[in-house]
């Protein structure tokens, strides 16, 4: 095929590569634009890319945008030193250190929230035709935010979901299973596992290969059987969130990546220090069995190039598919895809305790939405992992303190 333009904004980001890499051997893109804010990191990144489809690189938003027919938005705003203000604010103060659940998750969608828009106006504006794969964290929000102005042309992906259910499914030994999950970016819910109309999940939950996999071993079998169901590796800050504060991550993260940024280490040695520390911490990752994020990203890409049907789990605006939520909600469901987009597919109702957890994230998105002081608090304050009013002032205080941008909050 090889007749589209790839535009990825936020191409200095380090996993960029691994972005490449999956398209090379693909004959979709033609054309790969990478648009950053830093030159610096922007040129490092084109260094290291080699083959694959013709590259150009620009820190003109407009430029970049102008006839794409795909764009990946994939930026961090504040970068890593903003991720590790926010896991490091959050630990001070008390509650969960994580940069997308939580304290840490609020204030990164605070300062992330504008630029999402200023984005999904100039894609609007320059490339209205381009389908939009949003990478951005927090993804469900972001991807929100972004449909404000885009509708059902931005797409939110994740690869949390897909990693549960190829795990769910080599515990069980199967392939070609209908995985019936369904929930919020970073917190969904595998309901049932469905081979030739058989839910093969029960007899899982009953069986002593629990400690086979991830989540097993993550959530343990007396938890998971209580349950029902198996929870997505994010839902440990909600279900544990005494042990699950946190380490230092984006501190890590950000001493590692200066090195390369600054010349002094190679890409590839940088990538394999990364991936064996996430596998080391067991939750985080930069892929999953089956692919990592960018595999999905390429997988929908394709489906919604060529016409070619297949199914994701994806973000995508509610509809009907889930009550919990209003339909303009954005949720992470399976979802049948081809060139006309991503639908729903049916699935089960969430059941109460899961529902109330998701309506309640899903106001307090809502509220980071909103961008005013008062709605900030109101975020930090009824957030379940945020247990005092008190603390969710001295939350806000610190990160308007903290990152530019946020000084209106004050």
């Amino acid at each position: 095929m090889g007749r589209m333009r790839l535009v990825i904004l936020g191409g200095g980001g380090f996993r960029v590569p691994l972005v490449h890499k999956a398209l090379v051997g693909d004959d979709l893109v033609d054309e790969l634009v990478l648009h950053d804010v830093d030159a610096d990191r922007l040129e490092a990144i084109r260094r290291v890319l080699v083959g694959g489809p013709r590259l150009r690189a620009t820190t003109d938003l407009d430029e970049a945008l102008r006839g794409a027919d795909f764009v990946f938005s994939a930026v961090r705003v504040g970068g890593l030193a903003g991720r590790a203000a926010d896991e490091g604010i959050a630990r001070a103060h008390g509650v969960v250190g994580q940069e997308t659940v939580g304290a840490g998750g609020i204030a990164y969608g605070l300062r992330t929230v504008p630029v999402a828009r200023r984005i999904a106006e100039r894609i609007a504006a320059v490339a209205p035709d381009a389908w939009v794969v949003n990478f951005t964290n927090p993804a469900g929000l972001i991807t929100e935010v972004m449909a404000e102005r885009l509708g059902e042309r931005v797409i939110g992906i994740c690869d949390s979901p897909v990693g549960l259910c190829n795990r769910v499914g080599k515990a069980l030994g199967v392939t070609g299973a209908e995985f019936d999950y369904a929930g919020l970016n970073h917190l969904g819910w595998l309901q049932a596992v469905r081979v030739d109309g058989q839910d093969l999940l029960p007899g899982l939950l009953a069986s002593d290969r629990l400690a086979g996999f991830e989540e097993g071993r993550l959530f343990g079998a007396e938890w998971l059987r209580a349950l029902g169901m198996v929870p997505n590796e994010y839902l440990h800050y909600y279900y544990s969130t005494r042990e699950s504060f946190g380490g230092e991550r984006g501190a890590f993260l950000l001493r590692q990546q200066e090195r390369f940024y600054a010349g002094e280490v190679d890409w590839e040695t940088t990538r394999l220090e990364r991936e064996s520390t996430y596998m080391a911490e067991g939750r985080e990752r930069d892929s999953v069995e089956g692919g990592g994020y960018e595999h999905v990203a390429l997988a929908l890409m394709n489906a919604l190039a060529r016409d070619e049907r297949t199914e994701l789990i994806l973000n995508v605006r509610n509809g009907s598919a889930l009550s919990a939520v209003d339909g303009d909600a954005i949720v992470e469901v399976p979802c049948a895809v081809d060139g006309r987009g991503a639908r729903p597919r049916p699935v089960s109702q969430l059941p109460d305790h899961a529902a109330g957890l998701a309506r309640s994230v899903k106001a307090v998105d809502r509220l980071v939405a909103e961008g005013t002081r008062a709605a900030a608090l109101k975020a930090f304050a009824l957030h379940p992992l945020v247990d005092s009013v008190a603390v969710a002032r001295d939350l806000l205080d610190a990160y308007a303190r903290r990152h530019p941008g946020l000084e209106h909050l004050r």
